[in-house]
């Protein structure tokens, strides 16, 4: 049995859809596939709530767009005699029903509570699942929607980042999932969320079908989870900068993960986790060549002679700089700083220190926000904030690349000779990443300089 996850960008319009109900239909019988929302849905919800709390009337139109979109869909892609369309027509307006009552709700009450936040944005990839489900009936193939909340998707009831509890979850998976996927149709789960031992729907983040994906795959245990993507799959850059980049036909579960962290939209960062323990590998196919190699991530990839197998970047990012004497070696001042920026919902992605500063890295969308937070603590653990914007992070990545000699040498030296000044380093955290912040409008001379150093 394999476990495939087909992402939003897969599912944007009448076109792309047909053609992953056509490889469904040919490739999954006996499977298990878990969506996401069609594309831009999940941003559609979330301005949905923002716009309820502010008027009351947004909500009808909220609800109308998203019966266009999904109906428009339907009636593309089945035949008007067909029951499924009636059916599914029904099934949508019962849950958009659903959804107005949380909606009205929260107008009343003007606030978006995270419970209502987590049910609300769930429902994108249940009304996607429910529609290639039907689609996909209409077209002749077998197809059953299995509900997290009634296969039994177990989680830790933490609300906008939950984790899965894998062993409560393969229990449920053997008792309600297994018989209707081994039936020989094709079986479509919704992801992003599952439900608390109490019953309340709670997501994994954004992105994070993906890692529904992977628990879907541990708690089966699957031979392997495919990931279906509109691309090649991982590239030795992003070819949209570096149009030189190559294919990387196999990966570790730890490259993959650094590769995600930072930059590469393949997969979600934590899909790793709940497989690395079955040691259950993942293929990335691309749906527009389905026969083409792709990229392969086991638990243990293969080194490259040069130590480098990718060259990443993020950007939008600045730099928290927290100056004092000994901050660095003070005990809980790191803690402190960085429990106030989490208590306002603000993401670290890193953290270097020295005994005079601690440079803290956020999206530069918090970076003010962050310096505000800092300078309202009272007393002030530190001499002095510093918020530096405008930065880029480019990265290498690559199995045992810090125990090779002079790679960051060969990093800095072409950086230097493409006249792009490094504001920040980091290396030695991780064994196969080394990272870097250059200024944003260098970005694209930095990975253009650094890709032809290791690639050629």
């Amino acid at each position: 049995m394999i476990v495939v996850k087909i992402g939003g960008g897969c599912l944007s319009d009448e076109e792309t859809i047909a053609r992953i109900l056509d490889l469904a239909a040919t490739r999954c019988r006996g499977q298990l596939i878990v969506v996401s929302a069609l594309k831009g849905v999940t941003d559609h919800l979330i301005r949905a709530m923002r716009r309820a709390v502010e008027d009351e009337n947004s909500v009808a139109e909220t609800l109308g767009a998203l019966r266009r979109r999904h109906m428009a869909v339907a009636e593309r892609l089945m035949a008007k005699d067909c029951r499924s369309l009636a059916a599914f027509g029904e099934l949508l307006g019962a849950s958009l029903k659903k959804l107005e009552r949380l909606l009205y709700g929260l107008s009343f009450t003007r606030e978006t509570t995270p419970r209502l936040a987590d049910r609300v944005s769930s429902y994108g990839e249940r009304l996607s699942a429910e529609l290639l489900t039907y689609t996909l009936a209409c077209r002749g193939t077998p197809a059953h929607c299995l509900l997290p909340e009634e296969i039994g998707l177990v989680t830790d009831g933490k609300y906008g980042d939950a984790t899965a509890d894998l062993a409560a979850t393969a229990r449920n998976f053997a008792e309600r999932a297994r018989g209707p996927i081994e039936s020989g149709g094709v079986c479509i789960m919704p992801g992003f969320y599952g439900v608390s031992a109490a019953g309340e729907v709670t997501t994994f983040g954004r992105g994070g079908s993906d890692y529904s994906a992977a628990v879907a795959a541990s708690a089966l245990d699957a031979e392997r989870l495919e990931v279906w993507k509109d691309t090649a799959g991982f590239m030795s850059a992003d070819p949209r900068v570096v149009p030189g980049a190559r294919l990387i036909p196999l990966l570790s579960f730890d490259e993959a993960a650094e590769l995600s962290y930072f930059g590469a939209k393949i997969l979600h960062p934590r899909t790793v986790e709940p497989l690395r323990r079955k040691k259950i590998p993942i293929a990335v196919k691309n749906t527009l060549d389905p026969d083409a190699p792709g990229s392969r991530i086991e638990l243990k990839g293969v080194r490259t002679d040069s130590g480098v197998k990718s060259v990443a970047h993020a950007g939008d990012l600045g730099l928290l700089k927290i100056h004092g004497s000994g901050v660095g070696a003070r005990p809980g001042i790191l803690a402190r700083v960085s429990g106030a920026l989490s208590g306002m919902g603000l993401n670290i992605k890193s953290a270097v220190t020295s005994q005079t500063c601690i440079s803290l890295l956020l999206a530069e969308k918090d970076l003010e926000a962050g310096r505000r937070t800092l300078a309202a603590l009272s007393p002030k653990p530190f001499r002095r904030l510093e918020a530096v914007g405008g930065l880029a992070l480019v990265g290498l990545v690559g199995e045992g690349l810090a125990a090779k000699t002079g790679v960051a040498a060969r990093a800095f030296s072409a950086l230097a000779r493409a006249g792009v000044n490094i504001e920040a380093i980091s290396f030695g955290p991780s064994p196969v990443a080394l990272y870097c912040l250059v200024p944003r409008e260098g970005l694209e001379t930095a990975l253009a300089a650094v890709h032809e150093e290791f690639f050629g």
